[in-house]
């Protein structure tokens, strides 16, 4: 969907003063719990204390998300899929005109084809390797298979949603970048994004980041790039045409940007260069009310309204002073919002 003029031209006003006029995209933490065991997220060690936002928790917020000119909103979690009446928050959505992300590990799209038919625009599933590898980092027995089904039951629909594919690229997978290329296609998935994985930041229910020995286990490190790099080379030439369509978000140049991206963390590079919008295009809203400009930084100050928030002096002023290029969190981040997909010369 292109901005219109007007609102490009608020957008470039809150880049000068820090003020939000409007918020294109609003991720919704919607259920804390989540049904995959992944080796990269402590997210599902929550699970005993899992937390959702009801349809009349949300309702308080449309005035300011109706203010505040919401296109999109990515239901989010853990996974959105565990939520006791999911449907009632997406129905409230769509009566405004909202737009609705799903991201899902993809387990249970089977078992909810058809509202997620009815009401989904974009569904949002991770895939991090063929079968066995996507199976062994999700430790989920036969996750890759449900998954499957789940996209099939999706796509046998005239009125399917956009299926987008994200896999995490770490020590577990980094050796089968082909494969798993050649398994999502054949998924009928639209697209497939790789990202690094966070190996730093508190996010994904990480009491405290990671210390040296956890960041060891998922990060590559300078034995493995010799394998990535073998390994996208391959790719190049056995997938070049998903490459070429487009079917892989960035072409080569994302995958080479990923080994960059690890090679600077194994002390043999700098960090690839990022440019940002996320605090001044969107904001997460956790479960437990807590809202912040990104899922890396820390959160805004709290108030009743989702506008009130957005535009306190303090979140003002994170954005006034934030400048991504240098900023730690942003360097090391790993989000596609707005990564350029290019390797620093």
């Amino acid at each position: 969907m292109l901005s219109s003029p007007a609102e490009v031209a608020r957008r470039a006003r809150g880049r000068l003063t820090g003020r939000l006029h409007s918020l294109p995209i609003l991720a919704l933490h919607v259920h804390t719990a989540c049904n995959c065991r992944c080796v990269m997220c402590d997210i599902w060690k929550a699970n005993a204390a899992k937390r959702e936002i009801g349809a009349d928790e949300l309702t308080p917020h449309m005035e300011a998300i109706r203010a505040l000119r919401v296109r999109r909103v990515m239901l989010t979690g853990g996974e959105p899929l565990l939520h006791s009446n999911l449907w009632a928050l997406c129905d409230l959505l769509r009566a405004e005109g909202i737009q609705i992300s799903l991201v899902t590990t993809g387990l249970l799209l089977d078992a909810y084809a058809e509202p997620i038919i009815r009401t989904i625009d974009e569904v949002v599933v991770s895939i991090d390797g063929p079968p066995s590898v996507h199976d062994r980092i999700r430790r989920v027995p036969g996750g890759f298979a449900k998954v499957r089904r789940g996209i099939d039951a999706l796509k046998r629909r005239a009125s399917a949603p956009r299926i987008v594919v994200r896999s995490v690229v770490q020590k577990a997978n980094h050796a089968v970048l082909c494969e798993t290329i050649q398994e999502v296609a054949a998924t009928g998935a639209d697209v497939l994004s790789f990202l690094a994985a966070d190996v730093f930041s508190p996010a994904f229910n990480r009491p405290s980041p990671w210390d040296e020995t956890r960041r060891g286990e998922i990060a590559l490190d300078s034995d493995d790039l010799p394998i990535l790099a073998t390994t996208i080379a391959r790719a190049e030439q056995e997938c070049g045409d998903r490459f070429a369509s487009g079917f892989v978000v960035g072409g080569s140049r994302s995958l080479w940007r990923l080994h960059d991206y690890y090679r600077a963390l194994a002390g043999a590079g700098a960090l690839p260069r990022v440019r940002c919008r996320a605090p001044w295009v969107s904001a997460v809203l956790e479960a437990d009310g807590t809202l912040r400009p990104c899922f890396f930084h820390n959160a805004y100050p709290r108030a009743e309204r989702l506008d009130d928030a957005l535009n306190s002096p303090e979140a003002i002023r994170f954005r006034r002073t934030l400048d991504v290029a240098r900023n730690e969190t942003c360097r090391r981040c790993v989000c596609s919002l707005a990564l350029p997909f290019t390797r620093e010369p």
